[in-house]
């Protein structure tokens, strides 16, 4: 749980334009599944904006706010709110220029008395009865930060922490200042009559300059930002355990390891008879929520017990990405990544553990019509890749199903289930690891594009995601470019609102189909071959390096995700008189030639815009997919609509993100927290361990 994190100054800023208390309700309605008291939203109007105009009246307007956080994810987690922190300070120490970090607790106490016969560790508040003294709640949060377990240890530091009581005097508040009161670097106690003294103090914790590099840092030990799902593949060789699951997350992987232990032989002792009933999980999820981190951690586990362990998905991108990233050159790591259809035949004997992410992606029937009829799927595609396994894992999100046929959903999974006889687990992931962790961005997009019933609100920036609209597809183009350039990864992307040409000629020349005004751009590669001048296929498209002069379509984005994302809105979704408006497109053909220009705008997905596919169908997929795309960044979405009116409503929507000037480049950036993507293994590189022993573990990264 994180409710805000901005800068002194920023949190000022958006608490004049009256949407600080407003966000940081909805962020509390999300985490704790209640509204805030009216208590609540008082203390943070009045406290949070009294600590933030100290930091700026003492020239430390640059100092990082973290708002009701917990030192973990883990501890964030708690529904009690025991081990939450009312505000984490974070900046850069004036003299030793490492991370320094003040933890606050902030209260409304204006008169404290001594409770009778008791030590200075319980007071009486009026009206609230007796308290502990606000340092042993400190006490407590220091050691969650600066033990062997919190985000800190192992860094050069200097943590220290302070309660402040605004309303309150030194007179009115003795016993929390008394010669008997806790000790220690965390127990000072600041009152509305000593704010020179804060300001002494923050000036001596806090340099003028720093903060954001800081609270990146910080933010990453807390489990709060993400390393690149393919980085850590790579870094692990695709095998060693490099994912730090959290929260629910850690806690769905343990209990379907625990389950498969105790459903699937046991290797150790082949004749102990194993419980035969047959089990099948089920694993819910928004997009970011580490549904691939813990169906890949899951394989990693699995082949390292010595089961056979495939993986499947419905997504070219994502299989294509982790055959040619992290599996280049190792055919027997590449051919565990397979698709839903290869399972028409199941396997002799079957698989130990069949992973399917993506689930939403199934259909109805294994069918190509490539194929000769005896290889066309004849029962429906579950029950094929329940029929390939032992123990089945389905991980879905029904947000992100983008085609007609795709059918994959709970009720679909359940009925399978049924059919068998089998005892369907089922988990649902909530807590949000991709864009910065912001659940709130994704929220956002989902009242925007009308997934919801909520009423989109204006964007209030959160110091987690970046978003903005630009007018022109140029503008979009030179901020990812630059991105990418400076070593962030970075790529643009589309609906599918052009023709799609094939790649021309001998050479594979690729056609600028994505036409805006004067601006041409290709779509990637739509062949399994490298083009002209080296572009890549469209498999690998998303990873490669020669892959940032094309546009991507949600086909090559699902599954998938960079820093920057460029995300480009065409008018199959335009808004009119205060309503989406969706629009199927038409081509218009030359003679004699392979190319195809917009006659209609609206969408030209060929499967989509189908005439068999009904209005409120069509609607619903085109809606999806621009929810795919939207949330494929993890530090900023661009986005430009090619529709005036439409452009008009998302800035409306977006309002002012220029708060002091600075968009979260990725040279504002430290140089520890600049990791740009690993390049994938060279061919004959990797040495693969033998899946039955356990192999030495590599230095875990903390990845969703």
């Amino acid at each position: 749980m994180l409710l805000l994190r901005l800068a002194a100054q920023d949190l000022l800023a958006l608490n004049s334009r009256r949407r600080m208390v407003p966000h940081l309700a909805a962020r509390w309605r999300h985490f704790r599944g209640r509204d805030a008291s009216e208590t609540e939203r008082a203390a943070w109007a009045e406290s949070l904006v009294s600590l933030a105009s100290d930091l700026v009246a003492a020239d430390r307007g640059n100092v990082e706010m973290i708002v009701e956080c917990g030192a973990t994810i883990d501890e964030s987690g708690r529904q009690d709110g025991a081990h939450l922190i009312d505000v984490v300070l974070v900046g850069r120490h004036p003299v030793a220029h490492n991370i320094s970090v003040q933890l606050v607790e902030l209260k409304r106490w204006s008169t404290v008395t001594r409770v009778e016969s008791a030590a200075a560790d319980l007071v009486h508040v009026p009206g609230m009865g007796r308290k502990k003294h606000p340092t042993l709640q400190l006490h407590g949060h220091h050691q969650a930060f600066t033990g062997h377990r919190g985000p800190l240890n192992g860094l050069s530091f200097e943590c220290g922490g302070f309660a402040y009581l605004h309303n309150a005097t030194q007179a009115s508040v003795r016993p929390l200042i008394d010669v008997d009161a806790p000790t220690g670097a965390y127990a000072r106690v600041y009152t509305g009559d000593v704010r020179e003294a804060l300001f002494s103090d923050l000036q001596a914790h806090f340099d003028v300059e720093g903060g954001a590099t800081e609270a990146e840092i910080l933010l990453s030990r807390m489990g709060l930002r993400n390393t690149r799902l393919l980085d850590a593949m790579i870094w692990s060789n695709g095998e060693d355990t490099v994912f730090t699951l959290r929260g629910r997350q850690k806690l769905v992987a343990d209990e379907i390891m625990a389950k498969a232990s105790k459903t699937l032989p046991d290797l150790r002792n082949p004749a102990l008879v194993q419980d035969e009933r047959r089990v099948i999980f089920l694993v819910t999820g928004g997009a970011g929520t580490g549904k691939s981190a813990v169906a890949l951690q899951l394989k990693a586990d699995l082949e390292r017990q010595g089961r056979t362990v495939n993986y499947a998905s419905g997504s070219r991108a994502f299989n294509g990405a982790m055959q040619e990233h992290v599996g280049f050159g190792d055919k027997e790591f590449q051919e565990t990544f397979t698709y839903f259809y290869n399972y028409v035949t199941p396997p002799d004997p079957p698989l130990d553990v069949l992973i399917c992410d993506e689930a939403h992606r199934l259909r109805d029937r294994s069918y190509n019509r490539f194929w000769p009829p005896e290889e066309q799927g004849t029962q429906p595609q579950v029950d094929e890749l329940l029929d390939a396994s032992r123990l089945a894992v389905f991980f879905l999100d029904e947000k992100q199903t983008v085609r007609p046929k795709e059918v994959g959903t709970v009720e679909l999974i359940q009925a399978a289930a049924e059919r068998r006889g089998a005892h369907l687990l089922q988990y649902r992931l909530r807590e949000q690891f991709r864009c910065g962790g912001s659940d709130a961005y994704i929220r956002w997009v989902k009242a925007v594009l009308g997934l919801t019933d909520h009423e989109p609100e204006q964007w209030t920036p959160d110091g987690l995601m970046h978003v903005e609209v630009v007018d022109t597809p140029g503008e979009l183009e030179e901020i990812i470019r630059t991105e990418a350039l400076a070593g962030a990864s970075a790529r643009m992307v589309a609906g599918y609102c052009w023709p799609w040409t094939e790649p021309l000629g001998r050479e594979k020349r690729l056609e600028a189909d994505v036409r805006i005004g004067d601006w041409h751009r290709p779509w990637n590669a739509k062949t399994d071959a490298f083009c002209e001048n080296g572009v890549p296929p469209s498999k690998v498209w998303s990873v490669h390096e020669n892959g940032l002069g094309q546009i991507g379509c949600v086909y090559t984005a699902q599954g998938l995700e960079w820093d920057w994302c460029g995300v480009i809105m065409g008018e199959d979704m335009v808004r009119r008189d205060g309503r989406w408006v969706f629009r199927r497109g038409e081509e218009r053909k030359y003679a004699g030639s392979k190319v195809r220009r917009v006659r209609v705008p609206g969408s030209f997905d060929p499967k989509v815009k189908a005439a068999s596919v009904g209005d409120d169908e069509f609607s619903r997929l085109v809606r999806h997919a621009y929810h795919v795309l939207l949330t494929r960044a993890s530090r900023a979405t661009v986005i430009h609509s090619t529709d005036e009116e439409t452009r008009a409503y998302l800035k409306d929507r977006v309002g002012d993100v220029q708060i002091h000037g600075l968009r979260p480049t990725w040279e504002n950036l430290s140089r520890e927290m600049r990791t740009p993507p690993l390049p994938r293994p060279s061919r004959g590189r990797r040495k693969r361990r033998r899946r039955n022993k356990p192999s030495k573990m590599v230095e875990e990264l903390p990845l969703f």
